[in-house]
């Protein structure tokens, strides 16, 4: 036999003869499709072809039910059937008494048609609890008997708007949304089952198939006690108001103490003399039409479905098969633990390097959050922004505080020499006043960066906690003394700002004798007071010298050279306050990613601190086992589902080829 998996335009092919020939292959496919409903297929999210039978209640879907299968089935007022009934008919001609048994629960349950009600009502009670509520979880019945049409269905709650005493007030909602679970996949063939006596537009059970079969396509509808309500039943089912595609059949119920076979006889006879329904085509009338129908149906939905349901099976089987082997290594020894600690150490350092070092960000495109070197560029922008582009002052008038600092660092020396003291004093008062911002800074980076890191790391230790809280906690320690170490090396920095003034950028001394040009021009509105006292300086902007008139020339001239300093020398301060924190930074980071994280971490999980959390890793978390273990049971399942489809589409081939 070739491999299932190579065989999809082989099953395509084959698959096309079922629609000429079914009646000898309807049961190998059935049988096929009852294996993988057994094996809980539809679990895995793949649906099987399946007859679901729908109806009001009171419509007469246990009469058609039963008289399909040759058996009786509960009945009574209220919901009878008050859990999904999948009902497997079988014929087997070699059979000299009916075999039956239920299923439910993981069990097999034998019983006998005249206990096959008792058994169902016990079975129910157990799935549904004794009162009136109803249930999801399905019951099956099996049923090989001689002369029954080999289908399988599904029996649903019948439809009640009004909930009686001991069901719940929400019975409709429940009932409906059971009904929808299994009408709702395209696979699915509706039987919907509506008594002659009612308008059909009315029924609750069309409005539900019309809302996932609205053009009817896969809907076949049988009208039961067609011999109660005869008049317009015909008009009913040519008219067809209600969209049904796959056409109507018409039925009588078995009456009273009728045995299956005068039922029968007696509906055949009905259809055949009855004034009204003798002229309904005897093409849609009668159960054993209902069967033939049914039959043929199904099987040309299980041809068309086939080929789906072999691709989704290999889907599915390869997704979950690819998912078990890339989840982590379930560690059996200490050795095991070390070398899965070692490649959790080796992807967080390359993760980070990527998001913080390269910038590549294929590890988390989506997550602007992590693409951490674009988000360090912004922090740094925003940093440098911050910094003011003058010299900060809270000066009440112009070259006031100057003229304070250089009176009181007077000294007996030649008028015409400018202190370098006063220029030094009003430097560190400038450099304080903005010593908090590059604080700040560093102190955001830092947040980032655990962020970033702690994130990481979590992510590459996650299917081992134990290593994941030990690790994390030495990324934590590690960041924080290094966020310590940042915050002296701004602190150092600041402080060599103020110790002195230097910069061997010659765009100092430019803007110097730049701004030293209007010295003179400045002067003369100072000396002359009949001038306005207002003058517009290139670096200041408008000023008022009114203040200044009378002080001594070299003072004030001093004053507005400190002044013109100040400002030409700040550009060298922020550049400086920039540039060597930006290397600061990317210095630090470089090192925490290349050697100190894993050193850190090292130290605490194989240094001794923590060396229980390499033995914990032994133990697997039960989300990982569980995972793993579902993971194994569906892939068993999945390869079992497999071999059943290849099975049958290998025996359609053979008769095929015949």
């Amino acid at each position: 036999m070739a491999p299932p998996c190579c065989e999809d335009s082989k099953q395509i092919q084959t698959l096309n003869a079922l629609t000429c020939s079914y009646n000898d292959q309807i049961r190998p496919l059935l049988d096929a499709v009852d294996r993988l409903r057994q094996l809980k297929v539809m679990q895995e999210g793949i649906e099987l072809p399946t007859i679901v039978v729908v109806g009001d209640q009171s419509s007469g879907k246990s009469s058609v039910l039963e008289s399909l299968a040759g058996i009786s089935l509960p009945r009574g007022q209220g919901i009878c059937t008050r859990v999904p009934l999948i009902m497997r008919l079988q014929d087997d001609p070699s059979l000299p008494s009916p075999i039956l048994h239920l299923e439910y629960k993981g069990k097999q349950v034998p019983t006998s048609e005249s206990g096959i009600t008792a058994a169902i009502e016990s079975a129910t009670a157990e799935i549904a609890g004794s009162g009136k509520g109803i249930s999801d979880t399905p019951l099956t019945l099996v049923v090989r008997k001689k002369g029954v049409p080999d289908l399988t269905m599904v029996d649903l709650p019948g439809i009640t708007r009004v909930p009686v005493h001991g069901q719940p007030e929400n019975i409709y909602e429940q009932i409906a949304a059971i009904i929808m679970q299994y009408i709702k996949p395209a696979e699915s063939i509706i039987l919907n089952v509506l008594s002659a006596s009612v308008d059909f537009p009315t029924c609750e059970s069309i409005r539900m198939s019309q809302q996932v079969d609205g053009k009817g396509e896969r809907t076949l509808a049988v009208v039961t006690k067609a011999d109660k309500s005869p008049e317009g039943l015909l008009e009913k089912v040519t008219a067809d108001d209600v969209n049904i595609g796959l056409g109507y059949v018409c039925v009588r119920n078995r009456i009273g103490s009728e045995t299956y076979e005068e039922a029968r006889a007696a509906e055949a006879n009905l259809f055949e003399s009855h004034h009204l329904l003798s002229k309904i085509d005897k093409s849609i009338v009668g159960i054993p039409v209902l069967a033939n129908k049914l039959m043929r149906i199904q099987a040309q939905s299980i041809a068309k479905c086939l080929p789906d349901i072999v691709k989704k099976i290999n889907e599915k089987l390869n997704r979950n098969v690819s998912e078990l082997e890339t989840m982590p290594q379930n560690l059996v020894t200490v050795g095991d633990a070390m070398r899965a600690f070692m490649q959790i150490i080796s992807k967080t350092k390359e993760v980070l390097r990527k998001l913080l070092i390269r910038g590549e960000f294929d590890d988390f495109p989506d997550d602007k959050e992590m693409h951490g070197t674009a988000r360090l560029a912004e922090m740094l922008n925003a940093y440098a922004a911050a910094l003011p582009d003058n010299i900060p002052t809270k000066e009440a008038a112009f070259l006031l505080e100057e003229i304070e600092v250089l009176e009181e660092n007077r000294g007996i020396w030649l008028p015409n020499f400018l202190p370098r003291t006063a220029f030094l004093i009003l430097l560190q008062k400038r450099v304080k006043e903005v010593s908090s911002i590059p604080q700040d800074f560093v102190e955001k980076v830092w947040i980032y960066l655990e962020d970033i890191v702690v994130a990481v790391l979590d992510e590459a230790s996650e299917n081992y906690p134990p290593l994941q809280s030990c690790s994390r906690r030495a990324a934590l320690n590690l960041i924080e003394k290094m966020r310590g170490r940042s915050i002296r090396n701004v602190k150092e920095i600041i402080e060599m700002e103020m110790v002195t003034d230097f910069t061997l950028s010659p765009d100092y001394m430019k803007k110097w004798v730049e701004l030293m040009e209007e010295q003179e021009r400045f002067m003369e509105v100072v000396h002359n007071n009949f001038k306005p006292t207002k003058i517009i300086l290139k670096a200041v902007g408008e000023v008022d010298v009114s203040h200044l008139r009378g002080r001594r020339d070299v003072v004030v001239e001093q004053a507005f050279d400190i002044r013109m300093r100040q400002i030409s020398y700040w550009k060298s301060v922020v550049l400086r306050l920039v540039d060597v924190l930006a290397l600061n930074i990317a210095y630090a980071v470089k090192k925490l990613v290349e050697n100190e994280l894993e050193t850190e971490i090292m130290n605490d999980v194989v240094g001794g601190r923590s060396m229980n959390c390499i033995e914990k890793m032994l133990e697997e978390s039960p989300a990982i086992s569980g995972k793993r273990e579902r993971l194994r049971k569906s892939i068993q399942l999945l390869r079992e589902s497999k071999e059943v489809v290849a099975k049958i589409i290998d025996r359609i081939a053979v008769k095929a080829a015949d």
